[in-house]
């Protein structure tokens, strides 16, 4: 199962680079798109957990460190709520 990593941008310009052990990311998100912060988050939130289940699917066990992650996510993009319409740019993947 090919790991990989991928670059975002937060609202606050702030970048972050972020796990998944598997490239099904590759069909939820397009490098250099802005998406608006919910729409990320829900995105995220499908591709890590697909993610976590081909890892269990595979091994017996689910992802901690891609479910890990999904949280990472989820408590940052809370940081960003208040803001009037926030938007999160995905940069890259990274292999």
């Amino acid at each position: 199962m090919p790991e990989i990593n991928f670059q975002i941008q937060w609202p606050d310009g702030k970048t972050e680079i972020c796990y998944s052990p598997s490239s099904v990311v590759k069909k939820y998100f397009v490098p250099e798109a802005e998406y608006e912060l919910a729409e990320f988050v829900a995105r995220a939130r499908t591709a890590l957990n697909l993610a976590s289940d081909r890892v269990k699917a595979a091994y017996g066990f689910s992802c901690s460190r891609a479910l890990g992650q999904l949280q990472q996510i989820e408590t940052k993009a809370s940081d960003y709520q208040q803001l009037t319409n926030p938007k999160v740019r995905f940069l890259k993947f990274i292999k």
